[in-house]
């Protein structure tokens, strides 16, 4: 959680600040802070709310600096006030965090502190801490506070009588680093920093990072020089704009195609995917006898489509796993063990907690990613990079369409690979995942059909979704897409589970998303429309083209391009997601940024 920014250089430090706070949003925005070096000495701006609101208190504010940090907030300790937010501040240190410091407590007990503290949270805790500790020497404090510091944390120091300097360091949580001609730049996202530049390099973990106007440099803890590994970004500043759309939301639900095509075309040689530029060797999908997938939220569900193609096609025992329960339920996993972690941001940190015990217990790991050098790309022991470019609104799309793409691809190989499948055959799927991506455009077009029908759910109070086997891994990710976004209180369940207690909670005018697209339980899918319209359901039903469907049993009827069974999931994903949208839409809420959410959890 929490957005990050620090600079210095030759620019106003609060334009940069802001900016780059305004491209961090997403990643939290119950308040917002800066804290600027000037004449005058470090003067330090908060407000609660986004940083719209900073930005008003700022038109009261006259300073001028070119060395800061910034912070939009994602509240964890203490409630959302003006006093718990970034940046905080005691005795000569201004800081920044992200992350939980776990010993909080045993600081504030051992400094004696209690009366001093104005705030709730473990970040000023933590500025006490570095105050204590520093005897002038910013980087021996450091060092000392880090050795003490229990949890995770990205930490952004300016010292009140070092002039023009950010130190910072981190633990888990993301920073990333770079130069450019108007100074040097610290954030938790790449996307603060484009409009400098696209090269820049991740902060690796335990290492000292100094800011100056000309330079920056790394050591690590032992004072040794660290040469940091530059990246590139493939896209520049208007991906991460709106480009004329109301929301990032709706951009990034029409930016499917393309980044299906991105994702999909780099991996595929002779018609045959191809994972050679990735160093992915088919050996390790050779004397594997099971496959864990681990995940949290969105990511999940994509791999509870993977566990259904896998084990359709590879035939290799499959389990979708929570990543914030794996680690502690003593998982039976081995060398013989293919762990694939899947995470957006590629920091989810039950994720890559998850991702680094199946290390320590010899697994295969295999990662699927969006973001370039994060730490779970960085950890793992393959990595598939997603190419679906900065995802921005907090509900995912894009990445999750990707996400299933990359589970085909996976999907096909492996067949291959274990003598599943003929090379005909592999071949053949590939067709037919084009289609599946030329159905996105034929999903896309049904946008004003689905603007028009949500308009009967946005005074709704309860809806249910309900598919069997791939289709119900899609009525999981279309309920939370719906109530994240939208705030209608939304379940999913496995239809043929409705009589098993559910169906007691279907009555009069109670929607009910029926998802019918799979040839293979189509007909008891049926049985089970029939029973909730049987008690008064509102039902809008999908279904692939073509099929026979009675009137009679829904409200309102969407269709996706006929498919194969396990090509169905992209295009119908893209109809879940409008239909989400248009809700929250509908009900004039905030689509990008949810109350309570943020994009990346980088916290337990």
């Amino acid at each position: 959680m929490c957005g990050i920014i620090g600079f210095s250089g030759s620019l106003e430090a609060a334009d940069v600040l802001v900016t780059g706070l305004e491209q961090l949003e997403y990643r939290g925005y119950d308040s917002a802070g800066i804290a600027v070096q000037s004449k005058q000495g470090i003067q330090s701006v908060k407000a609660v709310g986004n940083v719209g609101a900073l930005k008003e208190k700022l038109k009261e504010k006259v300073f001028h600096g070119s060395c800061g940090i910034g912070h939009t907030r994602w509240a964890t300790h203490g409630g959302v006030s003006e006093v718990n937010a970034h940046p905080h501040q005691f005795g000569k240190i201004t800081l920044i965090h992200n992350g939980i410091i776990e010993n909080y407590k045993e600081i504030w007990e051992e400094y004696g502190a209690g009366k001093t503290l104005v705030s709730q949270t473990d970040t000023e805790i933590a500025a006490l801490l570095f105050d204590k500790l520093y005897q002038g020497k910013p980087e021996e404090t450091i060092k000392k506070a880090v050795s003490i510091l229990e949890g995770s944390y990205a930490f952004c120091i300016i010292f009140e009588d070092i002039p023009d300097i950010v130190y910072c360091v981190r633990k888990v949580s993301p920073l990333v680093a770079a130069r450019a001609k108007e100074g040097s730049f610290v954030a938790s996202d790449v996307t603060a920093l484009i409009a400098y530049t696209q090269d820049y390099f991740v902060l690796p973990e335990e290492t000292i990072l100094v800011l100056k106007q000309d330079t920056l440099y790394l050591e690590d803890l032992d004072g040794n020089q660290v040469e940091p590994e530059m990246l590139h970004v493939n896209w520049d500043t208007t991906a991460a704009q709106k480009n004329g759309y109301p929301h990032y939301m709706i951009k990034e639900i029409h930016e499917q195609a393309e980044a299906l095509r991105n994702t999909i075309l780099p991996r595929i040689k002779d018609n045959m995917p191809n994972f050679e530029a990735e160093q992915i060797p088919d050996s390790i999908f050779k004397g594997i006898d099971q496959i864990k997938i681990v995940a949290c939220g969105t990511a999940m569900h994509a791999g509870m489509v993977g566990k259904v193609l896998l084990e359709k096609r590879v035939r290799i025992p499959v389990g979708v796993e929570i990543a914030s329960e794996f680690r502690y339920q003593n998982p039976i996993i081995n060398e013989k063990t293919l762990v694939i972690v899947i995470s957006q941001s590629g920091e989810t940190i039950d994720t890559l907690a998850s991702l680094r015990l199946a290390k320590s217990k010899k697994a295969i790991t295999l990662a699927i990613v969006n973001v370039k050098g994060s730490t779970i790309a960085r950890e793992s022991d393959y990595v598939l990079y997603t190419h679906a470019g900065p995802e921005i609104a907090v509900a995912s799309t894009k990445a999750y369409t990707v996400q299933i793409a990359a589970l085909v691809l996976l999907t096909m190989r492996m067949a291959y690979v274990s003598g599943m499948s003929d090379i005909e055959v592999i071949k053949k799927d590939y067709e037919l995942l084009k289609l599946a991506e030329e159905a996105v455009h034929i999903s896309l077009a049904k946008e004003e059909e689905i603007k028009e029908l949500t308009n009967i759910l946005k005074e709704k109070e309860d809806l249910f979704f309900i598919g069997r086997g791939i289709d119900y891994a899609l009525s999981c990710e279309g309920s939370i897409k719906l109530k994240e976004i939208s705030y209608i209180h939304s379940e999913a369940y496995a239809a043929g589970e409705l009589k098993h207690g559910t169906i007691s909670l279907i009555t009069e005018g109670v929607p009910v998303i029926a998802i019918a697209t799979q040839e293979s339980v189509y007909a008891k899918m049926i049985s089970n429309i029939r029973e909730v319209r049987a008690r008064g359901a509102l039902v809008i039903l999908i279904t692939q083209e073509g099929v026979e469907v009675e009137p009679s049993i829904y409200n309102y009827h969407l269709t996706i391009p006929k498919l194969p069974d396990e090509f169905t999931p992209i295009p119908t994903a893209v109809l879940l997601q409008l239909i989400a949208y248009y809700t929250s839409v509908h009900r004039g809420l905030n689509v990008d940024q949810p109350r309570n959410l943020a994009k990346s959890v980088t916290v337990e």
